[in-house]
């Protein structure tokens, strides 16, 4: 391809590459094994609690330990290749042992949001038909009303503080249990998961088993992973990420941040790495590099980080907007920002420029914002170091063609609005059986991403509108109807329309238009119900009553009309 079809190339680094075609490694359990060979007693995952209690892993304990679940896997559940595991836990060690684990066994890896309702886990859980689930012991009360009627037949339980020393390991436990009761008595049959690294490495040794031998037969076009998102109708989809897809991306990713030295970066890792971004990005491309990833169970409060900053000489973060704005705002970060970091980078959602600039000065180093989706890996454009452009996505990633294209699907002029179409090698396999959505958004081998942009005349993108009614709550998709549907169960209400609207802290919030039956009914009863139902930043955290709702001459809800009056009533304000 000529550059003159990709213009963005001039912005790549003098040593870039501008192709990546072929993957680096066949699969991810052949990564994994390479790159634990070289970098052996290294210290891989620390995992660091908000008092400053922490464990870590070395890369070659990672990599026993995951032979060890992948010999479990295979030898004891009796799973073979293919086989759907599910993943449900916070950033914590037993993660990439676990993910690594799944993935040497020859298995299909199913990211499970921990803090899913019981009901949002049995969706999941039907589609992707787990023949094993390893979950955290504070979410383990909700698997008897998830599993009710497509029962997992095997279920590993591990907990926050799995691996840690024994000492901060068991003062975790005796909190979890006895102060503020987090973890709840388990009634149901279960292995804990370090009863079944230990089952896995009996089973080893007796039978001298090789676990290279359960991913050798791997191919990079294999499915490694069933990563779940939606579209306007809510619907939970299964973007089917291939070995290949993975590999490549974390490689397109590495190749726009040049600066990053192997063996040598700490990376911070408070977003979740069930979520695509963290999970291509900081999982994998860091492993690679064989740098030191400091995970954060959870962010919230933001003090949580404080003691990783403290503690280790961090170099490098990702996060999203709302991490960037919060630090931004915390003086422990302000009285004492990070001495050794080099740059950020942020994803999952739009990264305000004042946000962006304010860090910046703060920490003296530029968060570098790109753009993806689940489909695709998930980045498909980055801003190159040094040549930053406020509100842009930047350029795509190597091997990577993105186009604004009409609703016909023929290519804009540069510099009008289109529908952004991408074309690359982490563009995912499909849906997960469900071969009509698949169709509807893969089209002679582009990916429709539903956003709309335009790209000025150096290849630079930006977007400018949603075409999708999708909502990103601090990086994570809400679908309309997912909310809309949890809101019909209630007696009181009539019928309701949910949409996005400006958040200053958590880029967009879920606003809901209700028509109510019963006109005693309070917004504050509303949230309550659907905190019971839905994940809590699902939750509307605008609820606006109306007696009729706009409608299209067939009858259907007009969102845009909505999304239209609200706006103008903000710019109002």
């Amino acid at each position: 391809m000529a550059d003159t079809e990709r213009p963005w190339t001039a912005f790549y680094g003098p040593d870039m590459r501008a192709d990546i075609e072929t993957a680096s490694y066949r699969n991810i359990g052949d990564l994994v094994r390479s790159i634990s060979d070289t970098h052996g007693k290294s210290p891989a995952f620390t995992a660091c609690m908000p008092n400053g209690m922490n464990g870590t892993l070395t890369f070659a304990q990672v990599d026993e330990m995951s032979d060890a679940f992948a010999v479990y896997l295979r030898e004891v559940a009796g799973l073979t290749k293919g086989d759907r595991v599910a993943l449900q836990m916070p950033n914590c060690l037993s993660f990439p042992v676990a993910a690594f684990g799944i993935l040497k066994a020859g298995c299909v890896l199913v990211n499970v949001n921990p803090l899913y309702t019981a009901e949002e886990m049995a969706r999941q859980f039907q589609d992707a038909e787990p023949h094993a689930l390893v979950i955290i012991d504070m979410f383990a009360d909700k698997i008897p009303a998830a599993t009710k009627g497509h029962p997992i037949p095997n279920i590993i339980v591990t907990r926050v503080a799995e691996f840690l020393p024994t000492l901060p390991r068991g003062i975790i436990g005796l909190v979890q249990k006895y102060w503020d009761k987090s973890v709840k008595p388990i009634e149901f049959s279960h292995i804990r998961f370090a009863e079944a690294l230990t089952a896995g490495r009996a089973h080893r040794e007796k039978d001298r088993i090789e676990v290279d031998a359960y991913h050798q037969s791997i191919e990079p076009d294999d499915i490694a992973c069933l990563q779940y998102t939606g579209g306007t109708t809510g619907t939970a989809k299964g973007a089917m990420l291939t070995h290949k897809n993975l590999i490549i991306n974390m490689e397109q990713s590495l190749e726009m941040i040049p600066t990053i030295c192997r063996g040598e970066e700490v990376a911070l890792t408070a977003l979740p790495m069930y979520h695509i971004f963290a999970f291509t990005v900081n999982l994998l491309a860091f492993y690679r590099l064989g740098s030191r990833n400091i995970l954060i169970p959870s962010p919230r409060p933001l003090t949580n980080l404080k003691r990783a900053f403290e503690n280790y000489k961090i170099t490098w973060m990702s996060g999203v907007n709302t991490l960037f704005n919060g630090l931004n705002n915390e003086q422990w970060f302000l009285d004492t920002p990070p001495k050794h970091l080099k740059l950020s980078s942020a994803g999952g959602m739009a990264l305000q420029a004042d946000v962006a600039r304010r860090f910046e000065e703060i920490t003296g180093k530029p968060v570098l914002q790109g753009y993806g989706l689940t489909e695709t890996s998930p980045v498909l454009s980055f801003n190159p170091i040094g040549k930053i452009r406020d509100g842009s996505i930047g350029v795509p990633v190597p091997s990577t063609v993105l186009r604004c294209v009409d609703d016909n699907g023929h290519p804009v002029p540069q510099g009008e609005r289109g529908e952004i179409a991408a074309k690359g090698p982490q563009v995912m396999a499909g849906y997960w059986k469900k071969p009509a959505e698949t169709a509807e958004v893969l089209k002679d081998g582009w990916f429709m991403t539903g956003d709309i942009g335009v790209m000025d005349a150096d290849g630079y993108f930006t977007i400018v509108d949603r075409k999708k009614d999708m909502v990103v709550v601090s990086g994570f998709n809400v679908y309309p109807n997912e909310v809309e549907d949890c809101l019909a169960t209630h007696p009181g209400i009539f019928e309701s329309a949910v949409i996005g609207v400006p958040d200053p802290s958590t880029g967009e919030a879920v606003k809901a238009f209700v028509v109510r039956t019963d006109k005693s009914l309070t917004e504050t009863e509303i949230r309550a119900y659907c905190k019971e139902h839905l994940t809590a930043y699902k939750v509307p955290k605008l609820v606006e009553f109306r007696d009729e709702l706009p409608k299209s001459n067939v009858g259907k809800i007009l969102r845009k009309d909505l999304r239209s009056k609200a706006m103008s009533a903000q710019a109002a304000e």
